[in-house]
């Protein structure tokens, strides 16, 4: 398979592949899998770009209720339904992938850690707040026991969430 690509577009392409120490095609593979996963759904599902402080300053605005109303009365079922639309199904596994593909998608660091083939352990490092941590523990709650009739184990804070559960 060939591409044409613009002059400009190449030279580019080479900066950032040396920048990250990386070949050109290596970045490039990496750029159509992330179109892939990921870009070519974001306008279709309703994800809009807001800047990161703007974002944790408005969010910070509403009290714990407000955010678990939000995340039990339209972040729950928006949640569901786009990890449907990207998936083209809802089982834990594709949820799961879905999930941590969204939460690197929003500068989170993930770690899962799966022990015997029935354990999973996610911990997510993020700068957005704690109503951040809360809408997310609610949805996660709400989605694995609604959805999956499973009950899982979160944590927060300010800066982190983490959630375990046995399949």
């Amino acid at each position: 398979m060939t591409f044409r690509l613009d002059e400009n577009i190449i030279k580019e392409l080479r900066n950032e592949s040396g920048n990250r120490k990386i070949s050109t095609n290596t970045l490039v593979n990496q750029a159509l899998r992330q179109f892939l996963d990921w870009g070519m759904y974001e306008s279709t599902i309703g994800f809009v770009m807001i800047n990161k402080q703007v974002f944790v300053h408005v969010f910070g605005k509403l009290s714990q209720k407000e955010i678990v109303s939000v995340a039990t009365n339209v972040g729950k079922d928006e949640v569901k339904n786009m990890a449907l639309f990207m998936k083209g199904k809802i089982d834990i596994k594709s949820f799961l992938s879905w999930f941590e593909l969204r939460m690197i998608n929003s500068s989170v660091q993930v770690s899962h850690i799966h022990e015997d083939n029935h354990f999973h352990r996610y911990v997510m490092k993020h700068e957005l707040g704690k109503n951040w941590s809360v809408y997310h523990k609610t949805i996660l709650e709400l989605i694995f026991e609604e959805v999956f009739n499973k009950k899982m184990d979160v944590k927060i804070d300010k800066t982190m969430i983490s959630f375990e559960f046995a399949e």
